[in-house]
């Protein structure tokens, strides 16, 4: 089923990024575009973030460091 009809991103490709590490619709939005357009689909990537687990969130959560470590810049 499609949930971002503008760029035709499916339910099954949200729940893809959200197993990728994606925890909010800012991060699904930057991993493949649904949400950026009309944003209709906006609260139906809210609900389906909403049903799984965040790898993120829990690290958080646990007071975890949550990004990995870029290394050094210079």
């Amino acid at each position: 089923m499609y949930v971002c009809s503008c760029f035709g991103i499916t339910e099954q490709q949200v729940k893809q990024h959200a197993d990728g590490g994606a925890c909010t619709p800012r991060q699904i939005a930057s991993a493949c575009k649904a949400g950026t357009d009309c944003g209709s689909c906006v609260r139906r990537i809210q609900a389906i973030l909403g049903r799984g687990a965040c790898p993120r969130r829990d690290l958080a959560e646990l007071g975890r460091p949550v990004l990995s470590d870029l290394g050094d810049a210079a």
